[in-house]
Parts: C-alpha cells; sequence; structure tokens
C-alpha cells in the first residue's frame, strides 16, 4: 500500500488537515516539515492519535531531486505548501517554484503519485463578470494576474504548472480552489470584509456574500478530494453551505470579541476613490502604489455568489456548521492575547 505525503503540514490549514487525516484513521501518512521548523502543533496531534503509523518527515520541495526523495513509496500528494506573503519574487519561490520542483519529480517517475493541489479562489477572474455573477468551477480565471495581488498571481501561474505537467507528463491531478479559509488560529478579517487602518476599519463589504471555509471544513474537503476525486484535472471550489454576508460577519465580530471604529466605504466610493489612486500613482510617477485600482476594487468588493456543489457531489459535507465555526473563530479571537 502506497504512502500520502502532505506537503505544508505544519501551517494553518496543514495541522487541521493532519488532524482531520488521522481522525479518519489514515494509514502510511508522512507529514512534510522544513529542518529547523516549529513541530509543536503537528506533535500535538500525533499525540492525540497514539496508535497512527504517521511519521514526520524532514525535508524540501528546493530541487527536484530533493522533492524527488520524497516521493519513495509515496502514491498521493497533499499539496498544501505555499508562500502566503511577501515580496513578489519570494511569493513566486516558495509557491510556483516550489511546485515545478515537485511535479517534475513526480513526472519523472514510471508511475507518477496523484496530486491534489490546494489552490485559491484568488485564481478567478472576477473583475470584469457581473455583480452577483455565481462564482463556480466553469467560471474563467484571471487574465490579468499582474492586476491583482501577488498571492493570487502566484497560485494562478502555481496552477498552469500544474496543469502543464498533468497534459504533458500525465501526472494525476485535482485542484481545490478554497475560498475565505478561517478558525482559531487564523486572522480576524479577510480583505472582503474590509481593510484594517490605524484606528480604524474600513469597512468595504457591505451586504456581499462571504466565500468562508471554516479551516476544519476544509482540511476534511482535502480528504474527501483524497479518496474520491478523479485525478483528470478535475478542479472543485471549496466553502462552507450556510454562508453569511461581510456586515453580518463584521456585526458577530464586534457583538462577540470586541467593537472597531468602522468607517463604512461603499462600492461606488470604493471605485471613484481607487480611479483617483491611480490616477495619482500615474500623476506622481509611482510615489503612490498603486495598490487600490479599479480592477482590484472589483474582483474583491463588486459582490458574487458562490457555488460549491460539485464538491458536494463529491461526498463533501461540512463536520462543522456555520454557526458553531463563527462562534468557535470568535471566542479564539476573544481570547487571543
Amino acid at each position: 500500500m502506497s504512502d500520502m505525503l502532505v506537503t505544508g503540514s505544519n501551517g494553518f490549514l496543514g495541522v487541521a488537515t493532519a488532524e482531520r487525516l488521522l481522525a479518519r484513521g489514515t494509514k502510511g501518512v508522512r507529514f512534510l516539515v522544513r529542518a529547523g521548523s516549529d513541530k509543536r502543533r503537528l506533535d500535538a496531534v500525533l499525540a492525540r492519535y497514539p496508535q497512527s503509523d504517521a511519521k514526520l518527515v524532514t525535508g524540501g520541495l528546493s530541487s527536484p531531486k530533493e522533492a524527488g526523495a520524497l516521493l519513495d513509496g509515496v502514491g498521493i500528494v497533499l499539496h498544501l505548501a505555499a508562500a502566503l506573503s511577501g515580496p513578489s519574487a519570494e511569493m513566486f519561490l516558495g509557491t510556483v517554484v516550489t511546485t515545478k520542483n515537485l511535479f517534475e519529480a513526480a513526472g519523472s517517475l514510471a508511475t507518477p503519485p496523484k496530486i491534489v493541489l490546494i489552490s485559491s479562489f484568488g485564481v478567478y477572474g472576477v473583475a470584469n463578470l457581473p455583480k452577483g455573477h455565481v462564482v463556480s468551477e466553469e467560471t474563467p480565471t484571471e487574465q490579468f494576474p499582474e492586476r491583482r495581488d501577488h498571492y493570487s498571481h502566484s497560485k494562478l501561474r502555481q496552477e498552469e504548472v500544474a496543469f502543464d505537467y498533468h497534459r504533458r507528463r500525465g501526472v494525476p491531478l485535482t485542484v481545490l480552489r478554497p475560498g475565505v479559509i478561517y478558525g482559531p488560529g487564523g486572522g480576524a478579517f479577510s480583505a472582503r470584509v474590509g481593510l484594517a487602518l490605524p484606528g480604524a476599519f474600513l469597512f468595504m463589504g457591505g451586504d456581499n456574500l462571504l466565500p468562508l471555509s471554516y479551516v476544519d471544513n476544509c482540511a476534511e474537503a482535502i480528504c474527501v478530494a483524497a479518496a474520491n476525486a478523479k485525478f483528470n484535472g478535475d478542479v472543485y471550489n471549496v466553502h462552507d453551505d450556510d454562508l453569511v454576508t461581510a456586515r453580518e460577519y463584521l456585526r458577530r465580530y464586534q457583538a462577540e470579541v470586541r467593537k472597531v471604529r468602522k468607517v463604512t466605504l461603499p462600492y461606488p466610493a470604493a471605485m471613484a476613490l481607487s480611479h483617483a489612486v491611480a490616477w495619482y500613482h500615474r500623476y506622481s510617477k509611482g510615489q503612490l502604489p498603486a495598490i487600490f485600482t479599479p480592477y482590484k476594487t472589483r474582483a474583491m468588493w463588486k459582490g458574487n455568489g458562490f457555488s460549491n456543489a460539485k464538491l458536494r457531489s463529491l461526498g463533501f459535507k461540512p463536520i462543522v456548521s456555520t454557526e458553531d465555526a463563527l462562534a468557535r473563530n470568535f471566542e479564539y479571537l476573544r481570547n487571543k492575547k
């Protein structure tokens, strides 16, 4: 029986995925950690399942050779590893280059392992779609990633690398695209709700739905895909069933965690402000960075619907209800030091 390798296993989603895999009784799991990394959260998960044969393995994906050394006896890879922030070069190195190394190593094997790639909603090109467009797996991917943030750009290029190896080298591939992953250990607000400024919170989400994916539910979706996906280049959106609006999320945060000084910026005003910022960026020859543009505003705050019907057809059901997930999240944030 082939083993399972989990990359990015020491991260926010990785630790939750480790918990779900072991709770399901998955055998032969190898959790990849980098040398010198803090393994306390993973150690705590393993301690809760003393009968498991799971193990931590030290290594990385800095070259195809290094990646290849990790694949001996591996039949399926859950590829969660990615850079979440930083300059563009660091993001591409930690997300795109490492993915290329993994797929190059996999594609060189006589029988490549199946790979579940964890991507992002950020790859969708919704800026020029009408308000209320329901984002499904059929929604086009971003045509102008350079107009978006570094994270979305790197995740789109990561997918392109994966699909290229799937087509050319026959590496079995399934892609999951989570929405906003949240929960204990994560941040308080997605940018879809608004932006935290010194002394105030700029509320821009209005009544837009949030594609929330509670971290335990997202981990369960990964487990379901690993067990049931076709690995023929199939793609699945990942979010919970009972979505709330940005307004409802902020209201509950204020009631259950702490008050914030809210400054509301309606979508038309956000568009006007972003046009002014873009104009001044050009006028000043770049003295003001173009971090708030009309394109980004349309992509983030115009407002969309979302569908996880395809994932549910695979057998996914949230293991934590939205009500319980929000309560757990806000309890964590309330008690966070």
